[in-house]
């Protein structure tokens, strides 16, 4: 375990483990964090995690905790590596299970005095058009279909007339990864995800009705379309089963490229293998499908959510329009260019639990963003608040253009179970005026806001830090929980 002794406070909100610390280390490990936070973070093995993927073939400059970071996968959630190719690794763990999971907001003039009756009508409508549990169905598919997702992702369910070219344009990789290989793909995963895309599932997935309760930048927040005092929605999920299941088949395959390239690990959970490698290339791009099929996936469900807006409201509003703010990634991996050691070269990003986070200076946002900056949208716990922020530029050289991705688990799931009803968070959350929909009682525990660290605090560092700034705060009126 990492003790406080190993940490070095280098700024307000900044501290790092020195790479003498241990013998294995390629770079230090720096992470953001208030005091709180990184007491927090102390007491389990994350920051250990973090110390472990320093050690990894082809790491550049440092490994990154967000101040959401807690125990992952081989990676902490909440961590950033970045490795050059072409003998630069890449790792499943470092983007983890449910490839690209990711929020997409939606927005409207629709003021919360007029919908505050209707919000319980809303939620069972989006209950009844948007599968939501463990294993529950989507839209049908055929296999050449499926193949189509992979390589095409939101521009599919686009050609298929769910959503618009004008949420694409606001989705991050305008909802399609380069280098996707349905080939590479197992049959299994396929089968997995052929009846659920545009489904919810479970865990921390959630739909959210929300009220923009207050905007800091009135001249960015127009920009994006947020108005104080209206609806917003959240969506948030990712590639259902099938991302599971690439997971699942390359930390397998890639076993024995580790062997095989001679790759010694702290942890065999961070196996992986060279990016130029046909094993690296292999799971590059089955990673990449897999992403592409979640922005389908959020494509599909933002599609219900605005038919089940026009079932609730229709005759009693005289407009239910929502538009797409921006749909980003949390677990993923890219390609970008960065200046190492004064040249300009391409890395391998692993964000897991982490957000890109591109500032106006960059020419790969929509054409409306560029010269604002990217908008980082970083969902509270259930009862909790959560923001909407705009990304600066300070963040491409600090953390190569990321930032947090969420509020942080400070309890496990089987903890959270044990002490937590679901039955009683109903009531308290009805009690503050929120309407929770969910279909397992224990599921709905596991995600209670006592689960997770204070989201104020950890936008408050990475705000505090320059990665972003503040441009809106979101107070829920209405959930569902998968």
């Amino acid at each position: 375990m990492i003790d406080k002794k190993d940490i070095k406070k280098i700024d307000k909100h900044l501290y790092e483990i020195p790479r003498n610390h241990r013998n294995d280390m390629r770079v230090p490990a720096r992470i953001y964090a208030d005091e709180q936070l990184l007491e927090a973070a102390l007491r389990d093995r994350s920051l250990e995690q973090l110390v472990n993927t320093t050690t990894l073939p082809g790491v550049v400059r440092y490994t990154l905790a967000m101040p959401d970071i807690h125990r992952g996968y081989g990676f902490p959630i909440g961590g950033v590596a970045a490795t050059e190719p072409p003998e630069g690794i890449i790792s499943p763990g470092g983007i983890g299970y449910d490839i690209n999971c990711g929020v997409r907001v939606l927005a409207s003039t629709i003021e919360r005095e007029a919908v505050e009756t209707y919000v319980d009508d809303l939620i069972q409508a989006m209950y009844r058009l948007v599968p939501s549990g463990l294993g529950k169905g989507g839209i049908k598919m055929s296999k050449r279909d499926m193949d189509r997702v992979l390589e095409r992702g939101a521009a599919w369910a686009v050609a298929k007339g769910y959503g618009t070219t004008e949420d694409l344009a606001h989705t991050e990789e305008e909802g399609c990864l380069a280098g996707a290989d349905a080939s590479t793909v197992s049959q299994r995963a396929k089968k997995r995800g052929l009846q659920q895309l545009g489904s919810l599932g479970s865990g921390n997935h959630f739909l959210e009705i929300d009220e923009i309760e207050e905007v800091y930048d009135k001249g960015v927040a127009q920009v994006f379309g947020l108005h104080e005092g209206c609806i917003a929605v959240q969506i948030h999920c990712g590639s259902r089963g099938l991302g599971h299941q690439v997971c699942t088949d390359y930390v397998r395959l890639l076993q024995k490229a580790v062997r095989k390239y001679g790759i010694e690990l702290p942890d065999r959970e961070l196996v992986c293998a060279p990016f130029g490698s046909p094993e690296g290339q292999d799971y590059f791009a089955a990673m990449a499908a897999s992403a592409n099929y979640a922005w389908a996936n959020r494509h599909v469900i933002a599609h219900w959510v605005r038919r089940a807006f026009e079932e609730a409201l229709a005759g009693k509003l005289s407009s239910w329009e929502l538009t797409q703010v921006y749909d980003v990634a949390h677990n993923i991996g890219k390609v970008e260019q960065y200046t190492i050691d004064g040249r300009q070269t391409k890395l391998v990003i692993h964000r897991k639990g982490a957000t890109r986070a591109f500032g106006p200076s960059s020419r790969e946002l929509p054409h409306d963003y560029q010269g604002v900056g990217q908008p980082v949208l970083v969902p509270g716990s259930m009862g909790t608040a959560s923001y909407i922020l705009v990304a600066a530029d300070k963040a491409h050289d600090l953390t190569f253009g990321s930032t947090c991705h969420g509020a942080g688990r400070v309890m496990s799931r089987t903890q959270a179970k044990k002490t937590i009803w679901g039955e009683d968070l109903i009531r308290d959350l009805r009690e503050k005026g929120i309407v929770v929909q969910a279909g397992s009682m224990s599921g709905l525990a596991e995600e209670a806001p006592a689960a997770y660290k204070d989201v104020e605090r950890v936008v408050d560092v990475v705000t505090g830090v320059g990665l972003a700034h503040k441009v809106a705060r979101l107070v829920p009126l209405g959930v569902i929980k998968g």
